[in-house]
């Protein structure tokens, strides 16, 4: 007769609730990485105003009450896009990309506001990376998601600002306009203007981070990969000075977005 083998130790309930936690956190992780790669906000951590506050920041920036009416489409869609610009690259670790964290910038109208052009240099190279030419690739792939994102923003700025002025000249049209009602609209065009010039303020400053990081790079670890990205780098550089945006922040004038 064989030998009965002895009954196995029950775990204890500690080490088992331990387990379970462990287990139930990493299969928490997993879904929020199925559901966006690493550097985008998980759709699920959005709200559709979620980038609202650029707007009143802005306009608070200035000394200037922010408006209380509703966001266009259009307006949503141009804070949404602003926001990818006005965010400094690289500057969130991948889990807070995945699970929606960022802290509002301020806007640079604030006078404590200090542009660090070796920031994102600095980030790229202290990273381990497998090998130096990955930090070549990190920098060109930055550049060349600026380049990708220009045009779609630029578009959407004309089209707020064409719809601004429409909205500027309904002020003689509109009966029984109310003080606050006239306030408001306002104050959201000084809100679309700043947003617009808040971006391009933050493209020249890319523009200086990664010409940094790329002189960095070179004096490091020098590659033939370098007239590449410098080439990026310029083509983002000419592509902002050719827009030739203008951006009158006054009291009785919408944007007015050049569509060149």
């Amino acid at each position: 007769m064989p030998a009965l083998s002895a009954p196995r130790p029950a775990r204890p309930r500690r080490f088992r609730s331990l387990f379970t936690i462990a287990i139930t956190i990493a299969a928490a992780t997993l879904g929020g990485c199925a559901s966006g790669d690493f550097g985008r906000t998980r759709d699920s951590a959005k709200s559709d105003d979620m980038h609202r506050w650029l707007g009143a920041e802005a306009n608070a920036s200035r000394g200037l009450a922010p408006s209380q009416f509703q966001l266009t489409e259009l307006e949503r869609q141009l804070r949404d896009q602003a926001y990818f610009f006005i965010e400094p690259p690289r500057s969130r670790p991948a889990w807070k990309s995945v699970f929606g964290d960022y802290q509002p910038s301020p806007a640079p109208w604030r006078q404590q506001v200090a542009f660090d052009r070796t920031g994102y240099g600095r980030l790229l190279i202290d990273e381990p990376h497998r090998s130096h030419m990955s930090r070549y690739n990190v920098l060109m792939d930055d550049v060349r998601n600026d380049l990708t994102r220009f045009e779609p923003f630029f578009i959407t700025a004309a089209r707020v600002s064409d719809l601004d002025k429409k909205r500027h000249e309904a002020f003689k049209l509109v009966s029984g306009m109310t003080p606050r009602e006239r306030d408001d609209a306002l104050a959201r065009m000084k809100e679309n203007a700043a947003i617009v010039q808040w971006a391009e303020i933050a493209l020249e400053q890319r523009v200086a981070l990664y010409q940094w990081a790329l002189q960095r790079l070179v004096l490091q670890t020098p590659d033939n990969m370098a007239a590449d990205a410098d080439r990026l780098i310029a083509e983002l550089a000419s592509r902002l000075k050719r827009r030739g945006v203008g951006v009158p922040l006054s009291d009785a004038e919408p944007a007015v977005v050049s569509k060149g």
